[in-house]
């Protein structure tokens, strides 16, 4: 009876290990390929939201060449604004919280996020003089559906809970 009992168990744990390792495989692995666009919206890390401009081949080489250089650069910075919000987090954290330095951290958190913006919009600029003008039309549409529409970008509703 009690080695029924601990093979049972010895089986339990072998499923329940199995399972959780190849729940946190699946998940790296799904993880590993996505990409968040500037606009916020989560993608495959080999598609981009140019590709549905009709594109001539040629066009849609050298976008992905600059776009994957892009991507590098905006990830970064990223990197930098999110170190910069950890650094904030402590600094309130704090039980003499240091105001000056909030407000010094927030500067620099704006600046870095004023600096990306930046960034995104001269790429842009840069994408757009590359296109004839249909492409471009289809370009700003695309722009203006993930920056205005339902997705994580969008504008916040004018009544709602904070």
């Amino acid at each position: 009876m009690k080695n029924s009992l601990l093979k049972f168990a010895l089986a339990a744990s072998l499923v329940l290990n199995l399972t959780v390792i190849t729940t946190v495989g699946y998940r790296y692995y799904a993880q590993s390929r996505m990409w968040v666009s500037p606009f916020g919206k989560v993608m495959e890390k080999d598609r981009f939201m140019f590709e549905e401009l009709s594109l001539k081949p040629e066009q849609m080489k050298v976008m992905k060449q600059e776009a994957m250089l892009f991507r590098a650069e905006i990830d970064r910075r990223r990197l930098e604004i999110g170190e910069k919000r950890k650094e904030l987090v402590a600094l309130m954290r704090s039980q003499s919280a240091d105001k000056k330095a909030i407000d010094g951290t927030i500067r620099e958190i704006s600046g870095k996020q004023e600096e990306m913006q930046r960034m995104i919009v001269g790429h842009m600029l840069e994408i757009r003089s590359s296109l004839d003008a249909d492409q471009q039309r289809k370009f700003f549409e695309l722009i203006e559906r993930n920056m205005t529409g339902s997705g994580p970008m969008a504008c916040p509703p004018s009544q709602g809970r904070m």
